[in-house]
């Protein structure tokens, strides 16, 4: 049997990077998926993909900073499924201006997207959640939400934001089912690194920081968020699972 056969999810930020393989490694696995992004061309060209494999799902327009772009996703979730089962908070943007140098408005924007935009896809799902008797919430976090660097304060503020909303989600909603947990990724392969991780001397650098001498994939971030979205964590709620190849374990 899937892992999340029945189960509908939201997925925002699915347009690449950790949201697009969470989103295939989804349905692949029973769900009924839905991809919300600003780039909805790109959704759409995973959708079809997926749906000529034999898997639902669909892909609808999501600006996270907008609260009516929430509200009208949730609606049209409810309309056409019925239910909402999970939500993962995964839309996120990068920065690495250090604290003195960043403009008002790059903190604020950094903030707008990667916590307030959290905020406001948890307010608007509990509701959908709660009439399906329960789900999960899956927000995405980081290893800078964690732990201090050197790079940018506006990035890590946001990352510990994450982390702490998530804690006050789980314990205000536990008795009503609904479940909230953070994912903390360290360097990952994706679009929002690549230029980074181009640069070999930068790639060595931060891979011999790790543990594991490696930079993460999707596909590993992607896995423990199936299992915190699945049943196999049902008793997991305001913890934080880290993914960092032992980065934050010294």
């Amino acid at each position: 049997m899937n892992r999340l056969s029945n189960k509908v999810a939201l997925i925002s930020g699915g347009a690449r990077g950790i949201g697009e393989y969470t989103a295939r490694l989804f349905v692949k696995e029973g769900a009924t998926v839905i991809i919300g992004d600003k780039d909805l061309s790109r959704c759409e060209k995973t959708i079809k993909e997926l749906e000529k494999e034999g898997y639902d799902c669909s892909a609808l327009l999501l600006d996270v900073t907008k609260e009516s772009d929430w509200i009208d996703a949730i609606s049209h979730i409810e309309s056409k499924y019925n239910k909402l089962d999970i939500l993962v908070n995964n839309a996120g943007i990068y920065s690495t201006i250090p604290i003195e140098e960043t403009p008002l408005d790059d903190f604020n924007s950094v903030i707008s997207v990667n916590l307030t935009g959290l905020f406001l896809g948890t307010k608007h799902s509990i509701p959908a959640l709660r009439k399906a008797g329960g789900g999960s919430i899956v927000n995405l976090s980081s290893t800078a939400g964690l732990v201090g660097n050197s790079g940018s304060g506006a990035y890590g503020a946001s990352k510990g934001g994450v982390r702490s909303f998530t804690k006050y989600t789980a314990v205000q909603h536990a008795v009503e089912n609904i479940r909230a947990n953070s994912i903390h990724p360290g360097p990952i392969e994706t679009d929002m690194l690549a230029d980074k991780f181009s640069d070999l001397e930068s790639r060595s650098a931060s891979e011999s920081k790790i543990p594991m001498g490696r930079i993460g994939t999707a596909k590993e971030v992607a896995m423990a968020i199936l299992f915190l979205a699945s049943d196999e964590s049902s008793y997991i709620t305001g913890a934080e699972l880290t993914i960092d190849g032992g980065l934050t374990a010294k």
